[in-house]
Protein backbone atom coordinates (compact mmCIF):
# COMPACT_ATOMS: atom_id res chain seq x y z
CA UNK A 1 0.00 0.00 0.00
CA UNK A 2 1.48 3.37 -1.21
CA UNK A 3 1.40 6.16 1.58
CA UNK A 4 1.61 9.54 1.60
CA UNK A 5 5.43 9.42 2.56
CA UNK A 6 5.81 6.90 -0.84
CA UNK A 7 3.53 9.66 -2.51
CA UNK A 8 5.51 12.35 -2.06
CA UNK A 9 8.84 10.45 -2.81
CA UNK A 10 7.29 9.81 -6.46
CA UNK A 11 6.53 13.32 -6.93
CA UNK A 12 9.64 14.27 -5.84
CA UNK A 13 11.78 11.27 -7.95
CA UNK A 14 9.25 12.89 -11.14
CA UNK A 15 11.05 16.54 -10.52
CA UNK A 16 8.05 18.15 -9.62
CA UNK A 17 6.90 21.29 -8.17
CA UNK A 18 3.81 20.39 -5.48
CA UNK A 19 2.59 21.63 -2.47
CA UNK A 20 0.20 20.29 0.13
CA UNK A 21 -2.74 21.59 0.05
CA UNK A 22 -4.59 20.18 2.94
CA UNK A 23 -3.59 16.67 4.39
CA UNK A 24 -2.98 14.10 1.39
CA UNK A 25 -3.74 16.55 -1.08
CA UNK A 26 -0.84 17.72 -3.14
CA UNK A 27 -1.69 20.55 -6.11
CA UNK A 28 1.30 19.41 -8.66
CA UNK A 29 2.42 21.56 -11.63
CA UNK A 30 3.94 19.63 -14.20
CA UNK A 31 7.67 20.29 -16.17
CA UNK A 32 5.56 22.17 -19.03
CA UNK A 33 4.24 24.06 -16.55
CA UNK A 34 1.02 23.57 -18.46
CA UNK A 35 -2.74 23.13 -16.08
CA UNK A 36 -1.31 21.83 -12.51
CA UNK A 37 -2.92 18.24 -11.31
CA UNK A 38 -4.80 18.14 -7.93
CA UNK A 39 -3.38 14.62 -6.36
CA UNK A 40 -5.13 13.16 -3.59
CA UNK A 41 -3.99 10.27 -1.80
CA UNK A 42 -7.30 9.02 0.21
CA UNK A 43 -7.79 5.99 2.17
CA UNK A 44 -7.58 3.05 -1.00
CA UNK A 45 -7.47 5.41 -3.87
CA UNK A 46 -5.34 8.02 -5.37
CA UNK A 47 -7.60 10.50 -7.29
CA UNK A 48 -5.58 12.82 -10.13
CA UNK A 49 -7.35 15.42 -11.37
CA UNK A 50 -6.69 18.43 -14.09
CA UNK A 51 -9.00 20.82 -14.51
CA UNK A 52 -8.50 22.17 -18.27
CA UNK A 53 -11.86 25.27 -18.31
CA UNK A 54 -15.26 26.15 -16.83
CA UNK A 55 -18.38 24.57 -18.83
CA UNK A 56 -20.66 27.31 -17.80
CA UNK A 57 -19.03 30.34 -20.27
CA UNK A 58 -19.14 27.60 -23.29
CA UNK A 59 -21.39 27.42 -26.54
CA UNK A 60 -22.09 23.59 -25.36
CA UNK A 61 -22.41 21.72 -28.74
CA UNK A 62 -23.13 18.00 -29.81
CA UNK A 63 -19.90 17.92 -31.36
CA UNK A 64 -17.80 18.90 -28.39
CA UNK A 65 -19.52 16.02 -26.45
CA UNK A 66 -18.77 13.74 -29.24
CA UNK A 67 -15.89 14.43 -30.03
CA UNK A 68 -14.40 14.01 -26.09
CA UNK A 69 -16.23 10.63 -25.83
CA UNK A 70 -14.44 9.49 -29.13
CA UNK A 71 -10.85 11.01 -26.98
CA UNK A 72 -12.03 9.02 -24.24
CA UNK A 73 -12.08 5.69 -26.42
CA UNK A 74 -9.24 5.92 -28.48
CA UNK A 75 -6.64 8.38 -27.50
CA UNK A 76 -6.37 8.89 -23.42
CA UNK A 77 -4.34 5.63 -22.49
CA UNK A 78 -5.25 6.56 -18.39
CA UNK A 79 -8.19 8.28 -17.21
CA UNK A 80 -11.17 10.22 -18.94
CA UNK A 81 -12.93 14.02 -19.47
CA UNK A 82 -15.55 14.45 -17.73
CA UNK A 83 -17.60 17.20 -16.50
CA UNK A 84 -17.72 17.70 -12.84
CA UNK A 85 -19.67 20.79 -11.13
CA UNK A 86 -19.40 22.79 -14.57
CA UNK A 87 -15.82 22.27 -15.06
CA UNK A 88 -14.40 20.28 -17.68
CA UNK A 89 -11.66 17.33 -16.63
CA UNK A 90 -9.37 15.04 -16.99
CA UNK A 91 -9.13 12.32 -14.33
CA UNK A 92 -8.12 9.22 -12.80
CA UNK A 93 -8.60 7.22 -10.28
CA UNK A 94 -5.47 4.50 -8.97
CA UNK A 95 -5.89 1.80 -6.61
CA UNK A 96 -2.77 2.49 -3.79
CA UNK A 97 -2.66 -1.47 -2.57
CA UNK A 98 -1.01 -1.97 -5.93
CA UNK A 99 0.13 1.60 -7.05
CA UNK A 100 3.93 1.48 -7.95
CA UNK A 101 6.16 4.94 -9.31
CA UNK A 102 5.69 3.20 -13.22
CA UNK A 103 2.10 3.47 -12.39
CA UNK A 104 1.69 7.37 -11.19
CA UNK A 105 4.21 8.59 -13.54
CA UNK A 106 2.43 6.74 -16.77
CA UNK A 107 -1.41 8.11 -15.21
CA UNK A 108 0.54 11.50 -14.59
CA UNK A 109 1.62 12.06 -18.03
CA UNK A 110 -0.87 10.42 -20.18
CA UNK A 111 -3.40 13.17 -18.70
CA UNK A 112 -0.73 16.18 -19.04
CA UNK A 113 -0.50 15.20 -22.58
CA UNK A 114 -3.69 14.60 -23.59
CA UNK A 115 -4.81 18.24 -22.33
CA UNK A 116 -1.50 19.78 -24.14
CA UNK A 117 -2.50 18.06 -27.82
CA UNK A 118 -6.27 17.84 -27.59
CA UNK A 119 -6.84 21.85 -25.69
CA UNK A 120 -6.96 23.54 -29.27
CA UNK A 121 -9.44 21.26 -30.68
CA UNK A 122 -11.77 21.23 -27.08
CA UNK A 123 -11.61 25.27 -27.11
CA UNK A 124 -12.89 25.49 -30.59
CA UNK A 125 -15.50 23.31 -30.08
CA UNK A 126 -16.89 25.02 -27.17
CA UNK A 127 -16.49 28.31 -28.78
CA UNK A 128 -13.98 29.55 -26.07
CA UNK A 129 -11.08 31.65 -26.90
CA UNK A 130 -7.37 30.65 -25.51
CA UNK A 131 -6.06 32.55 -22.63
CA UNK A 132 -2.64 34.91 -23.39
CA UNK A 133 -0.04 33.80 -21.28
CA UNK A 134 2.65 37.01 -20.04
CA UNK A 135 -0.89 39.14 -20.41
CA UNK A 136 -1.45 39.08 -16.46
CA UNK A 137 -2.35 42.53 -15.06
Amino acid sequence: MVSREDLESFLIRMDLDYEEIKEGMFLVRGRNHGFPFVVHHDEALLLIRMKLMDMSDTNESKELYRTLLELNAAEIVHGAYGIEEGELILSDTLELETLDFLELQASMESIELAAATHMETIRDLAGVQPAVRGAEG
